[in-house]
């Protein structure tokens, strides 16, 4: 049964109601639909830990839909999948390519910077304050951009940037 028409928790159920009815008065290709509800689909998924499932969802969305904003959002969504099984490289690949259709997205610019700084904390605890200042050096650079895209979000970092001498630079 397709993860649609499994509807477990209200939440669920709410998002899949509204998106049915969204997908027959907004006029769409049949190509497109498919796609969203691919992408629905992965993102239910997504959110009960179901990564593969997910995963093999969004690839399927990724194969039907053209329009390069809603791509974006689904090769973000990838990222994200990617992070939580902390295969950090494979995400930043995501959320690079989601950027490229979408440089508006601040979402992939703070995960792209959170991992940059998780990085250079691992580099501080290897001994490499060098290469932990140009992977914390790299995480600024993205959250002022989240940050310029989104001026509200993303205290923590703005706070980082300030107690780092980097807000601004």
């Amino acid at each position: 049964m397709p993860r649609s028409q499994r509807n477990d928790n209200f939440i669920d159920k709410t998002f899949t109601i509204i998106a049915d009815i969204l997908l027959r008065i907004i006029p769409m290709a049949p190509g497109e639909k498919e796609a969203f509800t691919y992408y629905r689909d992965g993102m239910s998924a997504q959110s009960e830990g179901e990564y593969a499932e997910a995963l093999q969802n969004y690839y399927e969305a990724m194969r039907l839909e053209t329009d390069p904003y809603d791509r974006s959002y689904i090769l973000y969504n990838i990222g994200l999948v990617h992070t939580s099984n902390g295969e950090h490289t494979k995400a930043l690949e995501y959320y690079f390519q989601a950027l490229e259709r979408n440089p508006s997205l601040p979402q992939a610019l703070n995960n792209t910077a959170l991992i940059c700084h998780y990085r250079g904390e691992q580099a501080i605890r290897q001994g490499d304050p060098e290469t932990a200042e140009a992977w914390f050096d790299q995480a600024a650079e993205y959250w002022e951009q989240a940050i310029a895209l989104a001026p509200g979000n993303y205290i923590e970092a703005q706070n980082w940037l300030k107690i780092t001498g980097r807000f601004g630079e």
